[in-house]
Protein backbone atom coordinates (compact mmCIF):
# COMPACT_ATOMS: atom_id res chain seq x y z
CA UNK A 1 0.00 0.00 0.00
CA UNK A 2 2.98 2.53 0.91
CA UNK A 3 4.63 1.93 -2.62
CA UNK A 4 1.57 2.92 -4.16
CA UNK A 5 2.13 6.95 -2.59
CA UNK A 6 0.89 9.46 -1.40
CA UNK A 7 -1.57 10.84 -4.35
CA UNK A 8 -2.76 7.02 -5.09
CA UNK A 9 -3.32 6.73 -0.97
CA UNK A 10 -5.52 10.16 -1.02
CA UNK A 11 -7.61 8.81 -3.83
CA UNK A 12 -8.35 5.32 -1.78
CA UNK A 13 -9.27 7.04 1.46
CA UNK A 14 -11.59 10.25 -0.46
CA UNK A 15 -13.66 6.77 -1.63
CA UNK A 16 -13.57 5.15 2.26
CA UNK A 17 -15.35 7.90 3.78
CA UNK A 18 -14.20 9.80 6.94
CA UNK A 19 -15.08 7.16 9.39
CA UNK A 20 -12.67 4.59 7.84
CA UNK A 21 -9.52 7.49 6.82
CA UNK A 22 -9.89 8.02 10.57
CA UNK A 23 -9.12 3.99 11.28
CA UNK A 24 -6.25 3.81 8.40
CA UNK A 25 -4.73 6.64 10.11
CA UNK A 26 -4.09 4.50 13.09
CA UNK A 27 -2.27 1.80 11.38
CA UNK A 28 0.89 3.82 11.60
CA UNK A 29 3.25 7.47 10.86
CA UNK A 30 2.86 7.25 7.19
CA UNK A 31 -1.11 6.99 6.99
CA UNK A 32 -1.13 9.06 10.09
CA UNK A 33 -0.08 11.71 8.09
CA UNK A 34 -1.73 10.85 4.71
CA UNK A 35 -5.82 10.50 6.75
CA UNK A 36 -4.71 13.97 8.36
CA UNK A 37 -4.60 15.82 5.01
CA UNK A 38 -7.29 18.75 5.01
CA UNK A 39 -8.00 18.43 1.56
CA UNK A 40 -9.41 15.25 2.65
CA UNK A 41 -11.55 16.51 5.18
CA UNK A 42 -12.60 19.50 2.94
CA UNK A 43 -14.21 17.34 1.03
CA UNK A 44 -15.82 15.32 3.74
CA UNK A 45 -17.00 18.24 5.44
CA UNK A 46 -18.57 19.54 2.20
CA UNK A 47 -20.01 15.83 1.11
CA UNK A 48 -21.49 15.50 4.60
CA UNK A 49 -21.84 18.48 6.39
CA UNK A 50 -22.34 21.24 3.30
CA UNK A 51 -19.85 23.65 4.58
CA UNK A 52 -17.47 25.56 2.63
CA UNK A 53 -15.27 26.74 5.53
CA UNK A 54 -14.36 24.57 8.89
CA UNK A 55 -17.10 25.81 11.17
CA UNK A 56 -18.02 23.90 14.18
CA UNK A 57 -21.28 23.65 15.24
CA UNK A 58 -21.38 26.56 17.10
CA UNK A 59 -20.68 28.95 13.84
CA UNK A 60 -17.08 29.34 15.23
CA UNK A 61 -13.85 28.65 12.40
CA UNK A 62 -12.19 25.68 13.44
CA UNK A 63 -7.98 25.51 12.90
CA UNK A 64 -9.08 23.00 10.00
CA UNK A 65 -11.50 20.85 8.49
CA UNK A 66 -10.11 17.53 10.03
CA UNK A 67 -11.04 19.39 13.78
CA UNK A 68 -14.60 21.06 12.73
CA UNK A 69 -15.41 17.60 11.40
CA UNK A 70 -14.38 15.97 15.03
CA UNK A 71 -15.80 18.66 16.61
CA UNK A 72 -19.50 17.93 14.60
CA UNK A 73 -18.88 14.52 15.43
CA UNK A 74 -18.12 14.95 18.90
CA UNK A 75 -20.91 17.74 19.65
CA UNK A 76 -23.34 14.89 18.64
CA UNK A 77 -22.04 11.64 19.38
CA UNK A 78 -24.97 11.07 21.22
CA UNK A 79 -27.50 10.92 18.55
CA UNK A 80 -27.56 8.43 15.06
CA UNK A 81 -25.00 10.46 12.33
CA UNK A 82 -27.50 9.84 9.70
CA UNK A 83 -30.08 11.72 11.71
CA UNK A 84 -27.91 14.28 12.55
CA UNK A 85 -26.91 14.59 8.73
CA UNK A 86 -30.48 14.51 7.49
CA UNK A 87 -31.70 17.11 10.56
CA UNK A 88 -28.79 19.67 9.15
CA UNK A 89 -29.77 19.36 5.60
CA UNK A 90 -33.54 20.18 6.46
CA UNK A 91 -32.41 23.34 8.44
CA UNK A 92 -30.08 24.62 5.87
CA UNK A 93 -32.55 24.17 2.92
CA UNK A 94 -34.92 26.24 5.04
CA UNK A 95 -32.23 28.68 5.68
CA UNK A 96 -31.43 29.19 2.29
CA UNK A 97 -35.01 29.28 1.06
CA UNK A 98 -35.68 32.04 3.47
CA UNK A 99 -32.57 34.05 3.23
CA UNK A 100 -33.40 34.46 -0.76
CA UNK A 101 -37.06 34.83 -0.46
CA UNK A 102 -37.87 36.01 3.69
CA UNK A 103 -34.85 37.29 4.70
CA UNK A 104 -36.45 39.35 7.64
CA UNK A 105 -37.39 35.95 9.43
CA UNK A 106 -33.98 34.79 9.43
CA UNK A 107 -33.08 37.26 12.43
CA UNK A 108 -36.45 35.39 13.95
CA UNK A 109 -34.26 32.06 13.83
CA UNK A 110 -32.54 31.38 17.25
CA UNK A 111 -29.12 29.43 18.26
CA UNK A 112 -29.71 26.11 18.58
CA UNK A 113 -30.25 24.54 22.31
CA UNK A 114 -28.16 22.77 24.71
CA UNK A 115 -28.38 19.56 25.80
CA UNK A 116 -28.90 21.10 28.76
CA UNK A 117 -31.78 23.42 28.13
CA UNK A 118 -33.25 20.18 26.27
CA UNK A 119 -32.85 18.22 29.67
CA UNK A 120 -34.45 20.66 31.84
CA UNK A 121 -37.41 20.75 29.72
CA UNK A 122 -37.91 16.76 29.54
CA UNK A 123 -37.55 16.74 33.48
CA UNK A 124 -39.62 19.54 33.62
CA UNK A 125 -42.90 17.14 32.15
CA UNK A 126 -41.55 14.45 33.15
CA UNK A 127 -41.42 13.37 29.10
CA UNK A 128 -39.02 12.20 27.00
CA UNK A 129 -38.59 14.02 23.67
CA UNK A 130 -38.02 11.86 20.19
CA UNK A 131 -34.20 11.89 19.12
CA UNK A 132 -35.51 13.53 15.74
CA UNK A 133 -37.20 16.67 18.10
CA UNK A 134 -34.41 16.78 19.97
CA UNK A 135 -31.53 16.77 17.28
CA UNK A 136 -34.04 19.71 15.43
CA UNK A 137 -33.71 22.07 18.32
CA UNK A 138 -30.21 21.77 18.55
CA UNK A 139 -29.79 23.23 15.60
CA UNK A 140 -32.43 25.89 15.98
CA UNK A 141 -34.24 26.49 19.13
CA UNK A 142 -37.47 27.50 17.41
CA UNK A 143 -38.12 31.39 16.59
CA UNK A 144 -37.64 34.95 18.64
CA UNK A 145 -40.93 36.56 17.78
CA UNK A 146 -43.19 39.28 19.25
CA UNK A 147 -46.71 38.68 19.58
CA UNK A 148 -48.59 39.74 16.34
CA UNK A 149 -45.40 39.05 14.43
CA UNK A 150 -46.11 37.86 10.63
CA UNK A 151 -42.45 36.28 10.16
CA UNK A 152 -44.23 32.59 11.49
CA UNK A 153 -41.58 30.24 9.80
CA UNK A 154 -44.88 28.63 8.71
CA UNK A 155 -46.61 30.80 7.53
CA UNK A 156 -50.46 31.05 7.71
CA UNK A 157 -53.46 32.19 6.37
CA UNK A 158 -56.39 35.09 6.40
CA UNK A 159 -60.36 35.52 5.90
CA UNK A 160 -62.43 37.90 7.09
CA UNK A 161 -60.94 38.68 10.55
CA UNK A 162 -59.15 35.43 11.12
CA UNK A 163 -54.83 35.95 10.78
CA UNK A 164 -53.54 33.13 11.48
CA UNK A 165 -49.47 32.50 11.55
CA UNK A 166 -47.72 29.76 12.82
CA UNK A 167 -44.38 30.13 14.38
CA UNK A 168 -42.01 27.48 16.50
CA UNK A 169 -41.99 28.06 19.69
CA UNK A 170 -38.38 28.20 21.36
CA UNK A 171 -37.91 25.74 24.34
CA UNK A 172 -38.92 28.52 27.29
CA UNK A 173 -42.24 29.13 25.65
CA UNK A 174 -42.95 25.47 25.29
CA UNK A 175 -42.79 25.17 28.76
CA UNK A 176 -44.30 27.65 29.62
CA UNK A 177 -46.86 27.48 27.20
CA UNK A 178 -47.49 23.93 27.61
CA UNK A 179 -47.45 24.66 31.36
CA UNK A 180 -50.78 27.02 30.67
CA UNK A 181 -52.77 25.53 28.42
CA UNK A 182 -52.57 22.20 29.08
CA UNK A 183 -53.73 22.50 33.21
CA UNK A 184 -56.96 22.60 30.81
CA UNK A 185 -56.99 19.97 28.56
CA UNK A 186 -55.60 17.20 31.09
CA UNK A 187 -56.51 15.98 34.53
CA UNK A 188 -52.71 14.58 34.68
CA UNK A 189 -49.50 15.94 35.25
CA UNK A 190 -47.98 12.53 33.40
CA UNK A 191 -49.79 14.28 30.24
CA UNK A 192 -47.11 13.47 27.00
CA UNK A 193 -48.32 16.55 24.99
CA UNK A 194 -46.05 19.54 24.28
CA UNK A 195 -47.31 22.39 22.57
CA UNK A 196 -44.24 23.00 20.02
CA UNK A 197 -45.64 25.66 18.01
CA UNK A 198 -48.28 28.23 17.15
CA UNK A 199 -50.11 31.52 15.93
CA UNK A 200 -48.12 34.68 16.68
CA UNK A 201 -51.25 36.36 16.06
CA UNK A 202 -54.25 36.62 18.74
CA UNK A 203 -56.27 33.98 17.30
CA UNK A 204 -55.51 30.54 18.46
CA UNK A 205 -54.10 27.51 16.94
CA UNK A 206 -51.63 25.51 18.63
CA UNK A 207 -49.43 22.29 17.53
CA UNK A 208 -48.97 19.34 20.13
CA UNK A 209 -45.82 16.88 20.27
CA UNK A 210 -46.69 13.88 21.37
CA UNK A 211 -43.85 12.57 23.01
CA UNK A 212 -45.16 9.10 23.41
CA UNK A 213 -45.95 8.62 19.84
CA UNK A 214 -44.05 11.19 17.73
CA UNK A 215 -47.60 12.19 16.11
CA UNK A 216 -47.70 16.23 15.79
CA UNK A 217 -51.38 17.30 16.45
CA UNK A 218 -53.65 20.69 15.87
CA UNK A 219 -56.73 21.46 17.94
CA UNK A 220 -59.78 22.24 16.55
CA UNK A 221 -62.70 23.94 17.50
CA UNK A 222 -63.60 21.76 20.28
CA UNK A 223 -59.98 21.75 21.77
CA UNK A 224 -60.98 23.06 25.20
CA UNK A 225 -64.25 21.83 25.41
CA UNK A 226 -63.11 18.16 24.22
CA UNK A 227 -59.67 17.68 23.68
CA UNK A 228 -60.39 17.43 19.41
CA UNK A 229 -57.45 17.14 17.82
CA UNK A 230 -56.24 16.12 14.36
CA UNK A 231 -52.69 14.53 13.42
CA UNK A 232 -51.00 16.79 11.43
CA UNK A 233 -48.69 13.80 9.36
CA UNK A 234 -49.71 10.48 8.02
CA UNK A 235 -48.93 8.06 11.08
CA UNK A 236 -47.62 5.71 8.65
CA UNK A 237 -44.26 7.15 8.19
CA UNK A 238 -43.55 7.64 11.61
CA UNK A 239 -41.38 5.26 13.35
CA UNK A 240 -38.48 4.48 15.88
CA UNK A 241 -38.78 8.21 17.21
CA UNK A 242 -37.24 6.80 20.90
CA UNK A 243 -34.14 4.52 19.04
CA UNK A 244 -31.42 5.47 18.81
CA UNK A 245 -29.74 2.84 16.65
CA UNK A 246 -32.50 3.46 14.03
CA UNK A 247 -30.73 5.39 10.73
CA UNK A 248 -34.43 5.68 9.20
CA UNK A 249 -35.88 7.35 12.91
CA UNK A 250 -38.23 10.14 12.41
CA UNK A 251 -40.86 11.52 14.73
CA UNK A 252 -43.68 13.97 12.96
CA UNK A 253 -41.90 17.79 13.59
CA UNK A 254 -39.28 16.21 11.15
CA UNK A 255 -41.48 15.04 8.15
CA UNK A 256 -43.99 18.30 9.04
CA UNK A 257 -40.59 20.81 8.28
CA UNK A 258 -39.52 18.52 5.44
CA UNK A 259 -42.60 18.78 3.69
CA UNK A 260 -42.60 22.19 4.56
CA UNK A 261 -39.73 23.17 3.08
CA UNK A 262 -40.42 21.05 0.01
CA UNK A 263 -43.61 23.12 -0.28
CA UNK A 264 -41.43 26.07 -0.60
CA UNK A 265 -38.68 25.06 -2.64
CA UNK A 266 -41.31 23.70 -5.06
CA UNK A 267 -43.25 27.45 -4.82
CA UNK A 268 -46.10 25.16 -3.59
CA UNK A 269 -46.49 28.27 -1.07
CA UNK A 270 -44.52 31.39 -1.65
CA UNK A 271 -44.40 34.88 0.57
CA UNK A 272 -46.91 36.88 -0.31
CA UNK A 273 -47.31 41.22 0.55
CA UNK A 274 -50.61 42.32 1.87
CA UNK A 275 -50.48 46.34 2.94
CA UNK A 276 -46.89 46.78 2.93
CA UNK A 277 -46.65 43.44 5.35
CA UNK A 278 -45.33 40.40 4.01
CA UNK A 279 -45.67 36.74 5.17
CA UNK A 280 -45.19 33.22 3.91
CA UNK A 281 -49.14 32.25 2.91
CA UNK A 282 -50.20 28.72 2.93
CA UNK A 283 -52.53 29.06 -0.21
CA UNK A 284 -51.43 26.73 -2.65
CA UNK A 285 -49.59 28.56 -5.73
CA UNK A 286 -49.23 25.58 -7.64
CA UNK A 287 -51.56 22.73 -9.56
CA UNK A 288 -52.55 20.38 -8.64
CA UNK A 289 -53.66 22.22 -5.42
CA UNK A 290 -54.11 25.41 -7.39
CA UNK A 291 -56.33 25.93 -10.53
CA UNK A 292 -56.35 28.41 -13.14
CA UNK A 293 -58.37 29.21 -16.09
CA UNK A 294 -58.26 32.32 -18.66
CA UNK A 295 -61.68 33.62 -20.08
CA UNK A 296 -61.63 36.46 -22.91
CA UNK A 297 -58.05 37.74 -21.32
CA UNK A 298 -59.74 37.55 -17.44
CA UNK A 299 -56.96 34.82 -15.34
CA UNK A 300 -58.69 33.33 -12.29
CA UNK A 301 -56.65 30.89 -10.07
CA UNK A 302 -58.26 29.65 -6.96
CA UNK A 303 -57.13 27.13 -4.25
CA UNK A 304 -58.14 26.17 -0.46
CA UNK A 305 -56.95 25.24 3.08
CA UNK A 306 -58.47 23.29 5.32
CA UNK A 307 -58.77 25.09 8.58
CA UNK A 308 -59.04 22.90 11.48
CA UNK A 309 -59.46 25.47 14.16
CA UNK A 310 -62.81 26.23 13.25
CA UNK A 311 -63.81 22.14 12.34
CA UNK A 312 -65.70 20.52 14.40
CA UNK A 313 -65.96 16.67 13.91
CA UNK A 314 -68.39 16.10 16.27
CA UNK A 315 -71.35 17.57 14.55
CA UNK A 316 -73.25 15.93 11.25
CA UNK A 317 -73.26 18.82 9.25
CA UNK A 318 -70.42 21.45 8.72
CA UNK A 319 -68.19 19.70 10.43
CA UNK A 320 -64.90 19.90 7.63
CA UNK A 321 -64.11 24.10 7.82
CA UNK A 322 -62.11 25.30 4.60
CA UNK A 323 -61.19 28.38 3.34
CA UNK A 324 -60.63 29.76 -0.30
CA UNK A 325 -58.56 32.35 -2.07
CA UNK A 326 -59.50 33.58 -5.23
CA UNK A 327 -57.06 35.35 -7.26
CA UNK A 328 -58.20 37.44 -10.27
CA UNK A 329 -55.83 39.39 -12.88
CA UNK A 330 -55.86 40.71 -16.54
CA UNK A 331 -53.63 39.56 -19.13
CA UNK A 332 -50.87 42.04 -20.60
CA UNK A 333 -52.96 42.31 -23.74
CA UNK A 334 -56.55 43.24 -21.67
CA UNK A 335 -59.75 41.58 -22.37
CA UNK A 336 -61.58 40.60 -25.44
CA UNK A 337 -65.06 40.37 -26.43
CA UNK A 338 -66.60 39.71 -29.47
CA UNK A 339 -63.59 40.02 -31.18
CA UNK A 340 -62.76 43.75 -29.45
CA UNK A 341 -59.75 44.81 -27.25
CA UNK A 342 -60.46 46.48 -23.82
CA UNK A 343 -57.90 47.93 -21.21
CA UNK A 344 -60.33 47.15 -18.38
CA UNK A 345 -63.35 45.67 -17.07
CA UNK A 346 -64.88 45.00 -13.71
CA UNK A 347 -66.59 42.35 -12.24
CA UNK A 348 -70.41 42.40 -11.08
CA UNK A 349 -72.09 39.07 -10.45
CA UNK A 350 -71.04 35.44 -9.21
CA UNK A 351 -72.24 32.39 -9.30
CA UNK A 352 -70.81 29.55 -7.32
CA UNK A 353 -71.70 25.54 -7.80
CA UNK A 354 -70.76 23.59 -4.44
CA UNK A 355 -70.29 20.09 -4.47
CA UNK A 356 -69.84 16.89 -1.58
CA UNK A 357 -68.56 13.82 -3.11
CA UNK A 358 -70.00 15.07 -6.31
CA UNK A 359 -72.96 16.14 -4.99
CA UNK A 360 -74.08 19.74 -5.40
CA UNK A 361 -75.31 21.13 -2.04
CA UNK A 362 -75.48 24.92 -2.87
CA UNK A 363 -75.98 26.91 -6.35
CA UNK A 364 -74.96 30.70 -5.34
CA UNK A 365 -75.98 33.42 -7.31
CA UNK A 366 -75.02 37.13 -6.04
CA UNK A 367 -73.48 40.48 -6.79
CA UNK A 368 -69.80 41.66 -5.80
CA UNK A 369 -67.18 39.40 -3.72
CA UNK A 370 -67.10 40.15 -0.19
CA UNK A 371 -68.83 43.85 -1.42
CA UNK A 372 -66.20 44.30 -3.84
CA UNK A 373 -66.24 45.07 -7.56
CA UNK A 374 -62.76 44.48 -8.47
CA UNK A 375 -61.82 46.89 -11.74
CA UNK A 376 -59.01 44.98 -13.58
CA UNK A 377 -56.65 46.53 -15.49
CA UNK A 378 -53.28 45.04 -17.54
CA UNK A 379 -49.92 44.79 -15.66
CA UNK A 380 -51.89 45.67 -11.78
CA UNK A 381 -51.63 43.20 -9.16
CA UNK A 382 -53.70 40.33 -8.60
CA UNK A 383 -56.93 41.20 -7.27
CA UNK A 384 -56.85 38.37 -4.24
CA UNK A 385 -60.15 38.12 -1.53
CA UNK A 386 -60.28 35.01 0.80
CA UNK A 387 -63.83 33.58 2.00
CA UNK A 388 -64.76 29.95 3.56
CA UNK A 389 -67.29 27.32 3.34
CA UNK A 390 -68.11 24.67 5.65
CA UNK A 391 -69.03 21.29 4.86
CA UNK A 392 -70.67 17.61 5.86
CA UNK A 393 -68.74 15.42 3.68
CA UNK A 394 -64.63 15.44 2.49
CA UNK A 395 -64.33 16.12 -0.77
CA UNK A 396 -65.31 18.94 -1.94
CA UNK A 397 -65.26 21.31 -4.63
CA UNK A 398 -66.46 24.94 -5.63
CA UNK A 399 -66.59 26.49 -9.25
CA UNK A 400 -68.88 28.68 -10.89
CA UNK A 401 -68.30 31.91 -12.88
CA UNK A 402 -67.91 35.83 -12.40
CA UNK A 403 -69.74 37.95 -14.81
CA UNK A 404 -67.11 40.94 -15.79
CA UNK A 405 -68.28 44.31 -18.20
CA UNK A 406 -65.81 45.80 -20.75
CA UNK A 407 -64.75 49.06 -19.50
CA UNK A 408 -66.47 50.09 -15.81
CA UNK A 409 -69.87 49.24 -14.44
CA UNK A 410 -70.46 53.50 -14.31
CA UNK A 411 -69.45 53.09 -18.18
CA UNK A 412 -69.84 49.66 -19.68
CA UNK A 413 -67.82 49.68 -23.29
CA UNK A 414 -69.25 46.14 -24.28
CA UNK A 415 -71.75 43.45 -24.03
CA UNK A 416 -71.13 41.84 -20.22
CA UNK A 417 -69.19 38.20 -20.30
CA UNK A 418 -68.62 35.24 -17.88
CA UNK A 419 -65.60 34.06 -16.87
CA UNK A 420 -64.73 31.10 -15.40
CA UNK A 421 -64.14 29.91 -12.00
CA UNK A 422 -61.96 27.11 -12.50
CA UNK A 423 -63.15 23.74 -10.07
CA UNK A 424 -60.20 23.85 -7.47
CA UNK A 425 -61.01 20.70 -4.03
CA UNK A 426 -62.14 21.11 -0.79
CA UNK A 427 -60.24 18.24 0.89
CA UNK A 428 -58.92 16.80 3.64
CA UNK A 429 -55.12 17.06 3.79
CA UNK A 430 -52.46 14.24 4.22
CA UNK A 431 -50.37 17.30 5.80
CA UNK A 432 -51.97 19.87 8.46
CA UNK A 433 -50.15 23.12 8.48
Amino acid sequence: MESLGGLAIHKILLKLGPKDTAIVGCVNHSFQEWASDDSLWSHFCAQDLHLSLPHDPFGVLAPSFKTAYQLWRESFCMYSWPLVLRVKTCWDRIRSWLLFNFPEAVTTLRKGATEDELNTLEKFFNVKLPLPTRVLYRFCNGQDLDMGSLLGLIGGYSFYNHLVNICLLPLDQVISVTKDICQYLFSSDAHQYLVVAASSTENEKFFFLNCSDGQLYVGTRNLFEDREMLPCVPPAMIRSVHDAGDCQQQDAMLLWLEEHIRRLESGMIKVREEKKTRSINLFPEESTLCSTAVTNGVQVRASALFVPEYSDLQVESDKYFYTYSIRMSLVPEGCTVNGMRFDSCQLYWRHWIIRENDNIVSDVNGEAVIGKYPLLHPGDKEFVYQSCSSHRLSPGSIEGSFTFVPGRLTVPKGAEFEVEVPRFLLQYPDYIF
